[in-house]
């Protein structure tokens, strides 16, 4: 986690009030997160809160729902 891009930016960021638009932190994540599919891996398996991995919580439900029916 030391080397998530998210580790230097603000923390709200991350973790947008019901409503707010998540694009900025699903952006840095995408683009510049060296550490981002551990991310989304472990927020899968823990089901955090708000943006990791680059998804919000909603599109990694979708995700692992998807995945679990493949």
């Amino acid at each position: 986690m030391a080397d998530a891009t998210c580790a230097q930016i603000d923390g709200d960021l991350w973790f947008p009030e019901v409503g707010a638009n998540p694009q900025a932190a699903k952006r840095i994540c995408l683009e510049q997160c060296p550490v981002r599919e551990q991310c989304l891996a472990y927020a899968m398996k823990n089901d955090e809160q708000g943006v990791w991995g680059g998804l919000s919580r909603n599109q990694r439900k979708a995700l692992q729902a998807k995945q679990e029916t493949a």
